[in-house]
């Protein structure tokens, strides 16, 4: 599995999302812990969390695991999010779902995510959203100061346009390693509008979230598209879903997809995208049924 060197810290080039870990029917310890090792057999030692997930419950079912196997702390980074706020779980007074980049919930997110995941360090935590609201020299200041504490160590950011990427980063000292935006063959704008260009040209890695456009890539009505990756991954040998990866593992901004299944097969099968021949002419075929016409 290659690695991907993002300063402080370096990631696996495919990362296990963990959104639905609180959908599964087992979310005993045992199993959760053969879902981390099906990803560390194949070199992918890079787990993507959230506060919010499994509405604020998928942090603590990740952290039982790793109390119960705590040696697999040190083989894992762990990567979360904070500052959506929505009216369930530990929020569940709340009026209304909001963002909050203050300070103060910043720091106490941060706490909460390590007492639930049972660790001592964030790998990497992302702001999930920009807050229309955000004081940039408050935000950047409590980020900077999470990472000079140890407690995190390294900072980015989840779903910033350009804007609000630059603006953050004006105020910090402490450099943004990522953006995890999404992307895929069904979410693709994100090749003409601006957003990995930028962070091509700040050589910041991008990070895609929901790689298969939400399953519809390798579960949806048949189209061009999905008879086109069907036809390719059948004479590779592999499934759909490695060939919707590989295409993006082939744009040289080095995108680094967030894969997110609950099924054992489907995640000792995550590595298959790397092996996956990918070339230019295949590239662009795929990108023409994706966009449903020939490229200008």
């Amino acid at each position: 599995m290659q690695r991907v060197d993002m300063g402080t810290i370096s990631l696996s080039r495919l990362v296990y999302g963990m959104w639905r870990l609180g959908d599964d029917a087992d979310t005993s310890t045992a199993h959760v812990q053969a879902k981390i090792e099906a990803c560390l057999e194949q070199g992918i030692t890079t787990m993507d969390q959230a506060d919010i997930y499994g509405g604020y419950t998928a942090e603590a079912i990740l952290g039982e695991a790793l109390k119960v196997a705590p040696a697999l702390r040190d083989k894992v980074e762990i990567v979360t999010k904070c500052d959506i706020v929505a009216p369930m779980g530990r929020y569940a007074d709340r009026r209304v779902k909001y963002y909050d980049t203050s300070a103060a919930h910043v720091e106490a997110s941060v706490e909460a995510s390590l007492r639930d995941m049972h660790t001592d360090r964030i790998d990497l935590l992302l702001i999930h959203r920009p807050d229309p609201l955000m004081d940039a020299d408050e935000t950047g200041a409590v980020l900077d100061k999470l990472v000079q504490s140890g407690k995190v160590r390294a900072v980015g950011v989840s779903n910033f346009r350009p804007w609000d990427f630059k603006l953050l980063q004006s105020r910090m000292k402490t450099r943004l390693v990522t953006n995890q935006i999404e992307i895929s063959l069904a979410a693709h704008n994100s090749l003409t509008n601006g957003d990995l260009a930028f962070l091509q040209e700040e050589r910041v890695v991008p990070m895609a979230w929901s790689p298969l456009g939400g399953g519809q890539l390798v579960s949806g009505s048949a189209t061009p598209l999905t008879e086109r990756l069907g036809a390719i991954a059948s004479a590779q040998g592999v499934d759909v879903s490695a060939v919707a990866v590989a295409w993006l593992l082939r744009h040289p901004a080095g995108i680094v997809p967030v894969m997110g299944t609950n099924n054992l097969e489907r995640i000792r099968r995550i590595a298959d995208a790397e092996r996956v021949e990918m070339d230019r002419q295949t590239w662009f075929e795929l990108y023409t049924d994706a966009l449903g016409h020939e490229v200008p």
